[in-house]
Protein backbone atom coordinates (compact mmCIF):
# COMPACT_ATOMS: atom_id res chain seq x y z
CA UNK A 1 0.00 0.00 0.00
CA UNK A 2 1.34 3.31 -0.81
CA UNK A 3 -0.15 6.68 -0.25
CA UNK A 4 -0.79 10.20 2.08
CA UNK A 5 -1.15 7.54 5.06
CA UNK A 6 2.08 5.93 4.62
CA UNK A 7 4.12 9.08 4.49
CA UNK A 8 3.90 11.85 7.26
CA UNK A 9 6.99 14.35 7.77
CA UNK A 10 9.80 12.62 6.02
CA UNK A 11 12.07 13.51 3.18
CA UNK A 12 12.74 10.25 0.11
CA UNK A 13 16.25 10.45 1.68
CA UNK A 14 14.80 9.02 5.14
CA UNK A 15 12.50 6.89 3.90
CA UNK A 16 15.56 5.51 1.84
CA UNK A 17 17.62 4.42 5.47
CA UNK A 18 18.02 1.10 6.93
CA UNK A 19 15.65 1.07 10.05
CA UNK A 20 16.49 -1.93 12.73
CA UNK A 21 12.76 -2.77 12.52
CA UNK A 22 12.81 -4.74 9.01
CA UNK A 23 14.90 -7.70 10.86
CA UNK A 24 11.62 -8.18 12.97
CA UNK A 25 9.04 -8.89 10.17
CA UNK A 26 9.30 -12.01 8.29
CA UNK A 27 7.76 -9.50 5.39
CA UNK A 28 7.19 -6.21 5.37
CA UNK A 29 3.48 -5.64 3.18
CA UNK A 30 2.91 -2.46 4.57
CA UNK A 31 5.67 0.39 5.74
CA UNK A 32 5.04 3.56 7.24
CA UNK A 33 7.57 6.37 7.73
CA UNK A 34 6.91 9.07 10.46
CA UNK A 35 9.03 12.33 10.79
CA UNK A 36 9.64 15.16 12.78
CA UNK A 37 12.34 18.14 13.78
CA UNK A 38 13.00 18.64 17.13
CA UNK A 39 15.22 21.68 18.68
CA UNK A 40 16.80 19.70 20.98
CA UNK A 41 20.10 17.27 21.17
CA UNK A 42 19.51 13.53 20.25
CA UNK A 43 20.33 12.74 23.52
CA UNK A 44 17.32 14.59 25.23
CA UNK A 45 14.85 13.13 22.55
CA UNK A 46 16.16 9.49 22.66
CA UNK A 47 15.52 9.79 26.63
CA UNK A 48 12.37 11.33 26.05
CA UNK A 49 11.67 8.19 23.79
CA UNK A 50 12.74 5.83 26.41
CA UNK A 51 9.42 7.17 28.25
CA UNK A 52 7.34 4.86 25.48
CA UNK A 53 7.86 2.42 28.30
CA UNK A 54 5.42 4.46 30.86
CA UNK A 55 2.55 6.12 28.32
CA UNK A 56 1.93 6.22 24.39
CA UNK A 57 1.86 10.09 23.99
CA UNK A 58 -0.90 10.08 21.80
CA UNK A 59 -4.28 11.00 22.65
CA UNK A 60 -4.36 9.32 25.97
CA UNK A 61 -8.00 9.34 25.97
CA UNK A 62 -7.96 6.40 23.23
CA UNK A 63 -4.41 4.43 24.07
CA UNK A 64 -3.99 5.20 27.56
CA UNK A 65 -7.24 4.57 29.61
CA UNK A 66 -7.24 8.22 30.27
CA UNK A 67 -4.51 8.34 32.17
CA UNK A 68 -2.32 11.66 31.61
CA UNK A 69 1.41 10.62 29.78
CA UNK A 70 4.01 11.74 32.25
CA UNK A 71 4.65 15.56 31.38
CA UNK A 72 8.36 14.89 33.13
CA UNK A 73 10.72 12.77 32.92
CA UNK A 74 10.75 9.35 34.75
CA UNK A 75 14.08 8.16 36.11
CA UNK A 76 15.02 4.48 35.11
CA UNK A 77 13.26 4.40 32.14
CA UNK A 78 16.34 4.91 30.04
CA UNK A 79 17.82 1.66 31.68
CA UNK A 80 16.20 -0.40 28.66
CA UNK A 81 16.66 -3.70 28.42
CA UNK A 82 15.42 -6.58 25.30
CA UNK A 83 11.97 -7.95 26.33
CA UNK A 84 10.45 -4.74 28.32
CA UNK A 85 7.06 -3.65 27.54
CA UNK A 86 6.68 -0.59 26.24
CA UNK A 87 3.35 1.12 25.45
CA UNK A 88 1.24 -1.87 26.46
CA UNK A 89 1.13 -3.80 23.42
CA UNK A 90 5.06 -3.70 21.77
CA UNK A 91 7.67 -5.25 23.84
CA UNK A 92 11.74 -4.00 23.05
CA UNK A 93 13.23 -6.29 20.91
CA UNK A 94 16.75 -4.20 19.86
CA UNK A 95 18.04 -0.68 20.57
CA UNK A 96 20.93 1.30 20.80
CA UNK A 97 21.43 4.08 23.09
CA UNK A 98 21.21 7.74 22.25
CA UNK A 99 20.37 6.26 18.49
CA UNK A 100 17.37 3.83 18.76
CA UNK A 101 14.38 1.62 19.83
CA UNK A 102 12.62 -1.20 18.58
CA UNK A 103 9.72 -2.27 19.49
CA UNK A 104 7.54 -5.72 17.88
CA UNK A 105 4.02 -5.76 18.80
CA UNK A 106 3.26 -8.82 21.39
CA UNK A 107 0.00 -10.53 20.23
CA UNK A 108 -1.97 -7.29 19.58
CA UNK A 109 -4.80 -8.52 16.68
CA UNK A 110 -2.74 -11.50 15.49
CA UNK A 111 -5.97 -12.23 13.08
CA UNK A 112 -5.12 -9.06 11.22
CA UNK A 113 -1.42 -8.37 11.63
CA UNK A 114 1.14 -10.95 11.93
CA UNK A 115 3.37 -9.04 13.10
CA UNK A 116 4.02 -4.99 13.33
CA UNK A 117 7.50 -3.61 14.53
CA UNK A 118 8.37 -0.04 14.27
CA UNK A 119 12.43 1.89 14.88
CA UNK A 120 12.16 5.01 16.23
CA UNK A 121 15.13 6.95 15.58
CA UNK A 122 16.77 10.00 16.87
CA UNK A 123 19.13 11.28 14.28
CA UNK A 124 21.89 14.26 15.08
CA UNK A 125 21.32 17.31 12.92
CA UNK A 126 23.41 19.78 15.03
CA UNK A 127 24.42 20.88 18.62
CA UNK A 128 20.25 21.40 19.65
CA UNK A 129 18.46 19.86 16.29
CA UNK A 130 17.18 16.25 16.08
CA UNK A 131 15.24 14.50 13.49
CA UNK A 132 12.82 12.16 14.87
CA UNK A 133 12.03 9.55 12.49
CA UNK A 134 10.04 6.30 12.91
CA UNK A 135 9.56 3.46 10.63
CA UNK A 136 6.92 1.15 11.15
CA UNK A 137 6.52 -2.42 9.14
CA UNK A 138 3.42 -4.77 9.40
CA UNK A 139 3.57 -8.00 7.73
CA UNK A 140 -0.54 -8.68 7.24
CA UNK A 141 -3.00 -11.46 6.71
CA UNK A 142 -3.16 -12.94 3.00
CA UNK A 143 -6.49 -11.49 1.24
CA UNK A 144 -9.47 -8.60 1.72
CA UNK A 145 -8.88 -8.87 5.36
CA UNK A 146 -5.21 -8.13 5.01
CA UNK A 147 -5.87 -5.28 2.43
CA UNK A 148 -8.07 -3.55 4.85
CA UNK A 149 -6.28 -4.23 8.00
CA UNK A 150 -3.06 -2.40 5.83
CA UNK A 151 -5.63 0.67 5.35
CA UNK A 152 -6.94 0.43 8.98
CA UNK A 153 -3.51 0.58 10.16
CA UNK A 154 -1.38 3.38 8.10
CA UNK A 155 -4.62 5.65 8.89
CA UNK A 156 -4.68 5.02 12.30
CA UNK A 157 -1.24 4.83 12.61
CA UNK A 158 -1.04 8.10 10.99
CA UNK A 159 -3.08 9.92 13.60
CA UNK A 160 -1.95 8.67 15.99
CA UNK A 161 1.79 8.75 16.02
CA UNK A 162 1.66 12.19 14.42
CA UNK A 163 0.30 13.20 17.86
CA UNK A 164 2.96 11.25 19.70
CA UNK A 165 5.75 12.39 17.89
CA UNK A 166 4.54 16.03 18.01
CA UNK A 167 4.25 15.67 22.00
CA UNK A 168 7.52 13.93 22.44
CA UNK A 169 8.83 17.37 20.33
CA UNK A 170 6.82 19.72 22.83
CA UNK A 171 8.41 17.39 25.57
CA UNK A 172 12.01 17.14 24.69
CA UNK A 173 12.19 20.70 23.32
CA UNK A 174 10.92 22.14 27.25
CA UNK A 175 13.43 19.77 28.59
CA UNK A 176 16.29 21.21 26.36
CA UNK A 177 15.23 24.70 26.64
CA UNK A 178 15.85 23.66 30.86
CA UNK A 179 19.05 21.71 30.25
CA UNK A 180 20.81 24.72 27.99
CA UNK A 181 23.33 26.71 29.21
CA UNK A 182 22.12 29.78 30.10
CA UNK A 183 23.43 32.85 27.71
CA UNK A 184 26.49 35.22 28.60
Amino acid sequence: MNGVATVWGTTPEERALPYPCDAFVARADLACWRGVSVAADAPTVFRWLCQLRAAPYSYDWIDNLGRRSPRTLTPGLEALALGQRVMTIFELVDFEPGRHLTVRTRRFAPGLWRSIAASYVARPEGPRATRLLVKLVAELRPGRLGAAAARLLAWGDLVMMRRQLLNLKALAEATGRENAPAAR
